[in-house]
């Protein structure tokens, strides 16, 4: 009886620790988000004061709360939702074709030294060409429509993931390929149970960066002859002078593209648990 109200006791002590350690992490969290958001919301408290004290041009520099209602003018006329929406759409098929076949030739020049010295040369000389230089071919080539869209976002999403899953796989170390022949592991064995999981934080990376660069290739193939998206919506304010609906296009834009590389970090704490990295 005694030994059962031991073990009952260690149980509920371990059980108080561990909600102590949950509860001091989620305060400090909130300390953090506390911490975070004091400047910008300073920053916003004297924009707004900035602008109704006339100390700056609200035509150029639109008030914050200018800045709100026209945002809600958008999201209750239905046009905020359906043109991010068309947005979310290129921005995932261009990283779709991109992003995969990075994925592809990176694995492939990086197991196969002969398929590095074929494609890798070409794949550096067209990484350094710019977005705005291959648009406008792109729009030569195959039109306005959304083929071009989804190609300048594609050309984008390529680069980070094959250089960066290239690099994960020659940087893991030849100790660990000796440690395997030792274990007689197979060729297959060795590429999923030891390469690849050892190569995934650089993948990762390659994965956040090439989505960061999709939402950023989204932005150039929308200001380029586009009649739908935010980037339709940044072009037409700027036509019509509306420079309140233009910073709600480069909020919406920052706001996405945030909550996107949010996610993939979310990847990587998931992923790579068994990493022991400095926190700061």
């Amino acid at each position: 009886m005694k030994v059962k109200l031991r073990s009952l006791s260690s149980v509920r002590v371990v059980s108080n620790s561990a909600n102590s350690v949950a509860t001091q992490r989620w305060l400090t969290y909130l300390r953090l988000l506390g911490f975070g958001s004091a400047l910008p919301i300073l920053v916003l408290v004297l924009w707004q004061i900035a602008g109704y004290r006339g100390w700056i041009d609200t035509f150029f520099l639109p008030t914050p709360i200018a800045i709100w209602e026209s945002l809600r003018g958008l999201v209750a006329s239905g046009d905020m939702a359906t043109h991010l929406w068309i947005s979310i759409n290129r921005a995932a098929a261009g990283f779709a074709l991109g992003g995969s076949l990075g994925l592809i030739f990176g694995l492939l020049t990086g197991f196969s030294r002969k398929s590095e010295l074929v494609l890798d040369p070409t794949v550096q000389m067209l990484r350094m060409i710019p977005h705005l230089a291959i648009a406008p071919l792109i729009i030569l080539w195959f039109g306005f429509g959304e083929t071009s869209k989804v190609l300048i976002i594609a050309k984008g999403a390529f680069f980070p993931l094959y250089v960066n899953t290239f690099l994960g796989i020659r940087r893991v170390d030849k100790k660990l390929f000796e440690v395997s022949r030792l274990l007689q592991f197979s060729r297959l064995q060795q590429i999923i149970q030891l390469v690849l999981p050892s190569a995934l934080p650089n993948i990762l990376m390659g994965l956040r960066l090439s989505l960061a660069v999709s939402w950023l290739g989204l932005v150039v193939a929308e200001l380029i002859g586009s009649q739908s998206g935010v980037g339709f919506l940044i072009n037409l304010a700027k036509q019509s002078s509306l420079t309140e609906q233009i910073f709600v296009g480069v909020i919406v834009f920052a706001i996405v593209g945030m909550i996107v590389d949010q996610f993939v970090r979310y990847l990587e704490r998931r992923l790579l648990k068994w990493r022991d990295n400095y926190k700061g």
